[in-house]
Formats: structure tokens, C-alpha cells, sequence
């Protein structure tokens, strides 16, 4: 279901099925939607730094070619949410230099602790992000079809990720459930401050 905007007084500004009305200090529809972009470009960086970390430490295994595949693939979204940011004059997270430490720290991290913990990593993060983009695809209002458009792909494209992931013996990984429950929760924080912050 899509998101029902009116602005005006006495309106509805929410999301889909949210028809509350507007209370003062809640965010504009135009701030949700840089909320939207600044979260996306700061995750996005964050992936391709994760992705960097873990071919500084696999880069000579058979799994780089995979991890270049999908490396290549973030740097693509990345590319593309540095563009919006730049065409809608959205200020970028201004934790970015934490998602540069540590998006590269979690990637290294996990490789070192062998390819099957690195494809955990991926599944893990692509499943929050599934989520994440899912419900951002679900609000955005009539008038963002482009938008829409380009986190439903770039969606699908986080969904062969974990595909990839789990191909490749995610779940194989030592203390698979705990290793993806903390990088999930992680990566729901990282969230939170990036629309925030």
C-alpha cells in the first residue's frame, strides 16, 4: 500500500496506513524523502566499505570474484545516491567518517574469520536492508515513482546478495545465528543515526 500525502492544515502526512494527522515537529514529506536519500547514500557507502574490507583480506581466495561482483554492484547504488544527494541539496550523514571505519572493520573482521563468516556478513546486512527498502518503497508518495523505482532495483539487487551469500555457506558459518543476529542489529542501528544524523 502506498503512502497517502496531504499537506495542509488539518491534513494527513504519513505513511501507508498512518492517516494520523500531522503533529508539530513531525517531518514534511520533502524531509522524510532526504531522510530517505541520506540514510540510503550513508548505507550504501557503509556496503562498499564492507565489501572493501573483506577483498583486503579474501582478495587472493577463488571468493574475490564473487565479492568484486557484488562490490561493484554497491558502488553502482552508491554512485547513484551521491548523485540525488547532490541533484536534491540533501546533507549527507554526518557520521560518515564511523560507516568509512566502520563498515571496513566489519568486512575485515568477518573475512578473517573465513569466507563462510564473510558470506554471513552479506546475508545478514542484505536482509536488513530488504527490509529497510521495502518499507521506504511502500511510503514514498505518488510523485517519487523514480525513486521508487531505483530502491525497488537496487531491493532486488541486495536480495541476490544474500542469495549469494547463502549459495556460498552463509549458514555454515561458526555461530552463524549470533554472528548474524549482532551484524542485523548493527546495521538496524546504523540506520537509525544515518536518517538522524
Amino acid at each position: 500500500m502506498r503512502a497517502e500525502w496531504r499537506n495542509g492544515t488539518g491534513g494527513t502526512d504519513g505513511y501507508a496506513g498512518n492517516r494520523r494527522r500531522r503533529l508539530p515537529g513531525d517531518p514534511t514529506q520533502a524531509q522524510r524523502v532526504a531522510r530517505m536519500i541520506r540514510v540510503d547514500q550513508a548505507g550504501e557507502f557503509g556496503a562498499k566499505r564492507i565489501y572493501e574490507g573483506q577483498l583486503a583480506v579474501l582478495g587472493d581466495t577463488p571468493i574475490a570474484p564473487v565479492l568484486q561482483h557484488m562490490a561493484d554492484q554497491e558502488r553502482e547504488h552508491l554512485d547513484t545516491f551521491n548523485r540525488l544527494i547532490g541533484d536534491r541539496q540533501v546533507r549527507p550523514s554526518a557520521l560518515y567518517p564511523l560507516w568509512h571505519v566502520a563498515g571496513f572493520a566489519l568486512g575485515a573482521g568477518t573475512a578473517l574469520m573465513g569466507e563462510k563468516a564473510a558470506m554471513a556478513c552479506t546475508v545478514a546486512v542484505e536482509e536488513a536492508i530488504d527490509e529497510h527498502y521495502a518499507a521506504q518503497r511502500d511510503s514514498l508518495p505518488d510523485d517519487e515513482e523514480d525513486l521508487r523505482a531505483i530502491i525497488e532495483r537496487f531491493r532486488l539487487e541486495e536480495l541476490e546478495h544474500r542469495d549469494t551469500g547463502l549459495d556460498h555457506g552463509a549458514a555454515q558459518a561458526p555461530a552463524y545465528r549470533l554472528l548474524s543476529t549482532a551484524i542485523k542489529t548493527g546495521t538496524r542501528a546504523a540506520i537509525w543515526l544515518a536518517e538522524r544524523v
